[in-house]
C-alpha cells in the first residue's frame, strides 16, 4: 500500500513540474531540464508500478 502511495506522489510531482514547464516557466532558459526531470519521474513511477505488478517489489 505504501508503494502505491509513493507512486502517486511521484506522479503528482512530475505532473506539477510538467505543468510549470508548459505554464508559468515556459520562457525560462532551463525549461528543457525541467521537462527532463518530469520525464525521469514518470519513468521512475512506471518502473515502481511495474515492479509491484510483477511481484518484484
Amino acid at each position: 500500500m505504501a508503494l502505491w502511495f509513493f507512486v502517486v506522489l511521484i506522479l503528482l510531482s512530475a505532473s506539477f513540474v510538467l505543468y510549470l514547464s508548459f505554464g508559468p516557466l515556459r520562457k525560462a532558459p532551463n525549461v528543457g531540464s525541467l521537462r527532463l526531470i518530469a520525464g525521469v519521474q514518470y519513468f521512475a513511477a512506471l518502473l515502481l508500478a511495474a515492479a509491484r505488478l510483477f511481484g518484484k517489489a
